[in-house]
């Protein structure tokens, strides 16, 4: 008898999938940090998005009994990739606010490009010829989407120029986590972080606004969206 082989998705392809989820993800945050950015600004954004964050992964986390994988290792990693991340999201929400969408988008998926070209550096990792060509491609792609032009540069095309280099240490630091930590402690200690870095930043001139009825869902659809991005990178890395 022939033996049947159990039929297996390619990593590959679950991997994109995953990221398709970060990329709708990313989608809604911009949307809905558009729309309070009139309210809050970026810190602000970023302080009461982590609120939620923390609530959400704390309370799944009792709930699915995975608490106990929370601990202290590599604690100085988790800080530096959420330096990265906070520095990186701040920018991009900035950049959110002041220029067109598209080009938001377009200028941070610059952000694989900086992976592809730091990996080997930072991971180990080959720069295999495939990689080479899409990161060619993608950034084609990003020039025919941007249209750069030295009268077009500004703060915001800077800022979400910035943004994709932080997320891309981001995102290198989270390949590095995920090689000895669950994925609670590493949302956990992105929730955690972010929310202290947010309330100093919101908090150092004494002014803090509170959120209203009219920019608590858009807070919500942010701090939602931000964990399920984050949970779908982290599942494809």
């Amino acid at each position: 008898m022939k033996e049947h082989k159990k039929n297996t998705v390619n990593p590959v392809l679950k991997a994109a999938i995953w990221m398709i989820g970060a990329i709708c993800s990313f989608s809604a945050m911009a949307v809905a940090g558009r729309e309070v950015s009139f309210a809050l600004d970026t810190f602000e954004i970023m302080l009461f998005r982590s609120i939620v964050g923390v609530t959400i992964v704390v309370s799944a986390a009792l709930i699915f009994g995975t608490w106990r994988q929370i601990n202290k290792h590599q604690f100085g990693l988790h800080f530096a990739r959420n330096i990265m991340h906070f520095t990186g999201q701040n920018l991009w929400f900035y950049a959110v606010t002041v220029i067109p969408l598209a080009k938001v988008f377009a200028l941070e998926f610059t952000s694989p490009i900086w992976v592809i070209l730091l990996s080997p550096l930072l991971l180990g990792e080959r720069l295999t010829m495939v990689r080479a060509i899409a990161a060619f491609m993608g950034f084609v792609g990003i020039l025919i989407v941007a249209r750069p032009d030295m009268a077009g540069i500004n703060t915001g095309v800077m800022a979400a120029a910035a943004s994709a280099v932080f997320f891309a240490f981001t995102t290198i630091f989270t390949k590095r986590l995920t090689r000895t930590q669950s994925i609670t402690c590493i949302l956990f200690y992105l929730t955690v972080l972010q929310l202290i870095f947010g309330l100093i930043m919101a908090g150092y001139d004494g002014d803090i606004a509170i959120p209203d009825a009219q920019t608590l869902p858009w807070l919500l659809l942010i701090s939602v969206a931000g964990l399920l991005a984050h949970f779908c990178i982290t599942k494809a890395l």
